[in-house]
């Protein structure tokens, strides 16, 4: 029997035809969600119970017979979208009638408004952001489980969060050339540790000295032989901070912006890489190594040279560090591998949206860099744990957004079960099979 389609035109879209056959679409086709695989999210949450933990940081000024979306929901509700790709507030206005926002967020209502949420952020304090750093500093310890790390090699870095606005905090930077806040991130490998907002006019190595010492006393207590190795650009390489390291046991390896004096000590190296350079007519490379002070330092330390020198000339880079080991091994393998936390910060900034601080006041933005962040900390641990092996193992998070959670799923929602009916052309089922698995096992 022929079955004739009705589609009342104000409700559908038609496109060109296929031969014979008209090709309409409509918006009837029920409860469908374009996040199906979001589904990996709420059990990596589930595992970590970072949610929970983050939302029992924030004071409610609410009365409690008012209340129609508790913190938990709201947290999560903000950390599973921007983990989706959603950076609004505004997102929401729709976002908040899909069933898989409800499902992740363990509400059978309408999720919070975009109003709700704003009010949410506006009033934060300092001390609950002081506890969420620590919720999200206590994830990374819980993450070794029983297992006893050796070595714990603590990347430091800033960066640029360019404002436009007039945001509470606004400052031009010089370097960057725009009016930016100079947020702090510390990762330990792939693991976020500490995502700090703070004002551009200051030293990048603003506060880091009390953050350093703050997780040194933390993971000493957890770890007591742990070793620790503290990594960071020129930006942080400052007297007081080396001499703090040199009195408790703290290694480091820093960046040491060149000066007059530091070339003329490096000139026996520099000096033969540009003979070898011209000779062979190409790049030559000759790592060095001598003990220097700074005017203010409070003693000589060990500086290693990379003596590099190009058909366009030269290129000297140095190192202070207080680690034993070869030269080249400690500029090429350790020191230079502090690049890949600069992958990680663009993680942050661009694929979760840590840079989105449009609010007025200066602790919502810093709690929305918060947010970001746990977003990452969910992400990372489904990249860490569920993807480990797979070809999805060192993916970005835009990446693994767009291969695992993008996918279409109609929802079926009855009282005694939910069913998500994804696409069978799937090309990424045997992978997101497995990771639900891994997660459901780390449970």
């Amino acid at each position: 029997m022929t079955h004739c389609i009705h589609v009342p035109a104000s409700n559908s879209v038609r496109f060109s035809a296929f031969g014979r056959q008209l090709v309409i679409a409509d918006f009837k086709g029920g409860q469908i969600s374009s996040d199906g695989g979001a589904l990996l999210l709420r059990e990596a949450e589930r595992s970590l119970n970072l949610v929970g933990q983050l939302a029992a940081c924030l004071t409610d000024p609410r009365l409690p017979q008012l209340i129609k979306h508790d913190m938990p929901t709201m947290v999560g509700q903000r950390i599973y979208g921007i983990a989706l790709g959603y950076e609004d507030l505004n997102d929401h206005q729709t976002l908040r009638n899909d069933k898989m926002i409800q499902l992740m967020t363990s509400t059978a209502k309408t999720a919070a408004s975009p109003p709700t949420l704003c009010r949410m952020e506006n009033n934060v304090d300092k001390k609950s952001l002081w506890r969420m750093a620590e919720v999200l500093f206590e994830t990374f310890i819980k993450s070794f489980g029983k297992t006893i790390p050796k070595e714990l090699i603590l990347d430091f870095d800033a960066t640029d969060d360019q404002i436009h606005g007039a945001q509470v905090g606004r400052f031009f930077h010089g370097y960057y050339h725009n009016y930016c806040f100079l947020p702090l991130y510390v990762f330990c490998g792939s693991q976020l540790l500490c995502a700090y907002l703070r004002p551009s006019n200051i030293d990048a190595s603003r506060h880091t000295r009390a953050i350093l010492g703050l997780m040194v006393k933390r993971l000493r207590e957890k770890w007591p032989e742990v070793r620790i190795v503290v990594r960071g650009d020129s930006g942080f390489c400052r007297h007081k901070m080396m001499q703090w390291c040199d009195k408790n046991r703290v290694n480091y390896i820093l960046g040491l912006a060149q000066n007059a004096r530091l070339k003329d000590l490096a000139k026996p190296y520099t000096d033969e890489a540009a003979q070898t350079c011209a000779q062979t007519k190409q790049t030559q490379r000759i790592f060095g190594e001598f003990q220097y002070a700074a005017g203010t330092w409070d003693k000589e330390r060990r500086v290693v040279v990379k003596a590099e020198h190009m058909v366009k000339g030269e290129n000297p880079r140095f190192i202070v560090t207080n680690l034993a080991g070869d030269s080249k091994h400690l500029y090429e393998a350790i020191y230079c591998a502090r690049g890949e936390m600069e992958n990680r910060i663009k993680e942050q900034q661009l694929g979760l949206f840590a840079d989105r601080t449009s609010c007025h006041e200066f602790l919502p933005n810093q709690f929305r860099v918060m947010l970001s962040a746990a977003a990452y900390v969910l992400m990372d641990h489904i990249r860490r744990i569920a993807l480990a092996g797979t070809e999805l193992a060192k993916a970005q998070v835009t990446t693994i957004r767009l291969k695992l959670f993008k996918i279409g799923a109609r929802i079926t929602w009855s009282v005694r079960r939910i069913v998500l009916q994804l696409s069978s052309g799937w090309p990424w089922h045997a992978v997101f099979r497995q990771a639900a698995a891994r997660l459901m096992a780390a449970v």
